[in-house]
C-alpha cells in the first residue's frame, strides 16, 4: 500500500501571501508630467489670442522646449530613484511652465505690436527663464546621479553649515553697489551677472540642520517645567535656538531683509520641532522672531541706520495708502491688481501687469492674479500645498532620522516662501525680498529649488523603496506571517 503523492506547493506570489509589492509609479508620473505641459501649451495659445488676436504657428514651442527638458529629468528619475513620488515632478513642471509662460507674456507686452508675432522663443526675460530652466533641471538630474543616498551628505554637515553660513555673510560684508538691489543687500553684482547666494545657503543650513539635531535631540527634548498643558526645555538647552536666531537678526540688520531672517529661523526652529516634537519650540520661536522683529521697528523709527529700511518697510505695511504715489505704490498696485482680478481674472494675457514695479520677481503672483483670478490662484497654491505634503509625506515614511529632518526641513522651506511673499503681496505682513518659487525670473532662486526638489525625490524613492531592494520604505508583512526584518533598525514591532 503505497502513499498518495503529495502535490508540489508552489510558492507564494506576492499577491497570494499578503505582500503589497511596491510600484515605481514612473508612467503615472510621466502622464501627469505630459497633461502638465498641455496645461502650459494652452496657457500661452490664450496669451497670444489675447494679445495678438491670433495664434501663431509656432506658439507651441517654449511648451515643447519645456516638455523635452521635463521628459529628461523624467528619464533621469525613472532610471536613479524608480520609487520617487510620482507627483513631483509634474507639479513642480506645471508651475515652472506656467512661470516661463508668464515671463514671455510680459516680454509681449513690452515688445511693438507689429513686432509681437515674431518675437523670438528666447527673446526676452521670458526666454532667459527658459534656459535657466534647463540649466537647473540639469543641476537637479546631476544631483540625483552624485547623490545615490541622501544620507551621504550627512558626512559633509559641519562643512556645509559653514559653506551656507558664508554665502548669508558675503552680501551683508559687500559695498551696497555690488549687493544691493531695492534696500536689500542679497546679491553678488558683477556687471551684467548677479547671483542672490542665500538661496543656496538654505540648502545647506538644513543639512547641518538636520545633521545637529539627529545627534542632540534627546537633549533638546529634556523638559524642565510644564505651563499650561506645555512642556518647556531647560534653559541651558536654549543656546542654539539663541545662536540661530542671533543669526537671523544680523541677517535682519545687515541685508535689511525680514523675508530671508524669517525664512532662516523658520527653518531651523521647525526643524526642531519635527526632531523633538515638543510645541514648546514653536512657541519660543516665534516668541523670539517677533521680539527681534519689533525691536528692530523701534530702533528703525529712532536711530536709522541698518534698521531703517526694516521701518520703512513696516510704515508701507501698516498704512500703504499713507503715500500711495511713493513708497505704498508698489503694494498698492499689487492690491489694486488683486482686487481688480476678482474671483476668474481678466484671462491670460487680458491683464496690464507692467504697472506692477517688480512684476518678473516679487509681484508675479499679484501679475497672474490679475488674469487668473482667486479661483486660478488657489489652484497655484493648491499646487504648491501638494508638493508640501508630499514632501511630508516622505519625511514621515523614511526611516532615518536625518532623512526625515532634512526631508520635513524642505517642504516646509517651500511652504514658508510661498507664505512670506504671498502674505508681502497680499498685506498679511511687511513685503519681502523673496521670489516665488518656479515662477519667479532668476536663475539663483529657480537652481536652489530645483535642488531641493532632487532632495525630495531621493527621499522619497528611499522611503517608499521596498525592503527587499534596500530601501527605506515600510517592511512587507505577510498576512498572518511574522514581521519581516527592519534592515538598519534597532528594534522591530511586532502587532498581535
Amino acid at each position: 500500500m503505497t502513499a498518495a503523492a503529495t502535490p508540489a506547493i508552489s510558492p507564494p506570489t506576492g499577491e497570494q501571501s499578503g505582500v503589497r509589492l511596491a510600484r515605481s509609479r514612473r508612467n503615472s508620473e510621466l502622464s501627469l508630467l505630459l497633461l502638465a505641459m498641455v496645461l502650459v501649451a494652452a496657457y500661452q495659445a490664450t496669451i497670444e489670442a489675447t494679445l495678438l488676436d491670433t495664434v501663431t504657428s509656432d506658439f507651441w514651442v517654449p511648451a515643447a522646449a519645456l516638455t523635452a527638458v521635463f521628459l529628461g529629468v523624467h528619464v533621469v528619475v525613472r532610471f536613479l530613484a524608480p520609487f520617487a513620488d510620482p507627483a513631483l515632478l509634474p507639479a513642480v513642471a506645471l508651475l515652472n511652465g506656467i512661470g516661463v509662460g508668464f515671463l514671455r507674456r510680459l516680454d509681449l507686452d513690452d515688445a511693438a505690436p507689429a513686432d509681437r508675432a515674431d518675437l523670438a522663443t528666447f527673446a526676452g526675460i521670458g526666454g532667459r527663464q527658459l534656459l535657466w530652466t534647463l540649466i537647473s533641471v540639469l543641476l537637479a538630474a546631476g544631483l540625483l546621479v552624485l547623490m545615490r543616498d541622501h544620507r551621504s551628505v550627512s558626512r559633509y554637515a559641519y562643512t556645509l553649515g559653514l559653506a551656507g553660513i558664508v554665502l548669508v555673510m558675503i552680501p551683508a560684508v559687500l559695498p551696497a553697489r555690488f549687493s544691493e538691489i531695492n534696500g536689500a543687500k542679497l546679491w553678488i553684482r558683477v556687471g551684467s551677472f548677479s547671483i542672490q547666494p542665500g538661496e543656496f545657503a538654505k540648502l545647506a543650513l538644513l543639512v547641518f540642520f538636520a545633521y545637529y539635531l539627529v545627534r542632540k535631540r534627546e537633549v533638546l527634548s529634556l523638559a524642565s517645567r510644564r505651563f499650561l498643558g506645555i512642556d518647556f526645555p531647560r534653559g541651558r538647552d536654549l543656546g542654539p535656538v539663541l545662536v540661530v536666531w542671533a543669526i537671523s537678526l544680523m541677517v535682519l540688520i545687515f541685508q535689511k531683509d525680514l523675508g530671508t531672517s524669517l525664512l532662516y529661523f523658520g527653518m531651523f526652529v521647525v526643524t526642531l520641532y519635527i526632531a523633538t516634537e515638543r510645541v514648546s519650540w514653536l512657541l519660543i520661536g516665534l516668541m523670539l522672531f517677533f521680539v527681534g522683529a519689533y525691536m528692530a521697528y523701534v530702533l528703525g523709527s529712532t536711530v536709522g541706520g541698518p534698521f531703517a529700511n526694516f521701518y520703512v518697510r513696516a510704515e508701507i505695511w501698516l498704512d500703504p495708502f499713507a503715500d500711495p504715489t511713493d513708497k505704498g505704490y508698489q503694494l498698492v498696485q499689487g492690491l489694486l491688481a488683486l482686487g481688480t482680478g476678482g474671483l476668474f481674472g481678466a484671462g491670460p494675457g487680458g491683464g496690464e501687469p507692467g504697472i506692477l514695479p517688480e512684476v518678473q520677481n516679487d509681484f508675479i503672483f499679484a501679475g497672474i492674479g490679475e488674469e487668473i483670478g482667486l479661483f486660478g490662484l488657489s489652484a497655484l497654491l493648491i499646487v504648491y500645498l501638494l508638493i508640501v505634503e508630499r514632501g511630508l509625506r516622505a519625511a514621515l515614511a523614511v526611516r532615518d532620522s536625518f532623512g526625515k529632518l532634512l526631508a520635513g526641513g524642505l517642504s516646509f522651506t517651500i511652504g514658508l516662501q510661498v507664505f512670506v511673499i504671498v502674505g508681502g503681496i497680499s498685506g498679511l505682513i511687511p513685503l519681502t525680498g523673496q521670489t516665488t518659487p518656479f515662477l519667479s525670473a532668476g536663475g539663483s532662486s529657480l537652481m536652489a529649488n530645483w535642488l531641493i526638489i532632487a532632495v525630495l525625490l531621493r527621499v522619497s524613492d528611499a522611503a517608499r523603496r521596498p525592503v527587499a531592494s534596500g530601501g527605506g520604505g515600510p517592511a512587507a508583512r505577510p498576512g498572518g506571517g511574522p514581521p519581516q526584518q527592519l534592515h538598519g533598525a534597532p528594534t522591530e514591532v511586532i502587532r498581535p
